[in-house]
């Protein structure tokens, strides 16, 4: 697939001005959460709600790291998302939840990320399970099972 990089906006979600632009944040399907520099997150005020919560690395390490709340800002999109506390050594990464907040996918051919279009959403309607499975709206006779 290969990989490439994403520049979003980082805003506090309390006080909006208080926001910073990342200009480089490897995007990865792979890791769950999106990983931001825990001093850049702490220069625009985002708490640490969940702390000492563990994480597996791609190299199968696991570290103890913090998370917050924060608004994440990638060109018209935008979402609210938890963002991990990277510390030194860990790589900023755009994770699949925050993707998905954004309703962004990835053209790996092309390395870019394009909107994944209408969301998925339930219907009010209920489907009768028999006339889903027997669109005539007959029922077969007791015993038979159907091929």
């Amino acid at each position: 697939m290969g990989t490439f990089y994403a520049k979003c906006r980082i805003e506090n979600p309390v006080d909006r001005a208080r926001s910073v632009v990342i200009p480089k944040l490897l995007v990865d399907t792979g890791s769950g959460c999106t990983w931001v520099s825990g001093r850049t997150l702490e220069k625009i005020g985002i708490q640490r709600e969940k702390k000492d919560l563990t994480f597996v690395l791609a190299n199968g390490q696991q570290v103890t790291r913090s998370v917050g709340f924060s608004i994440i800002r990638l060109d018209k999109s935008f979402t609210i998302d938890e963002v991990v506390f990277a510390e030194p050594g860990d790589l900023p990464l755009l994770g699949a939840r925050t993707l998905k907040g954004l309703n962004l996918t990835v053209d790996p051919r092309r390395k870019r990320l394009l909107a994944a279009g209408p969301l998925p959403a339930a219907s009010r309607t209920r489907l009768r399970l028999t006339s889903a499975l027997h669109p005539a709206g007959r029922r077969p006779p007791a015993g038979e099972r159907r091929r």
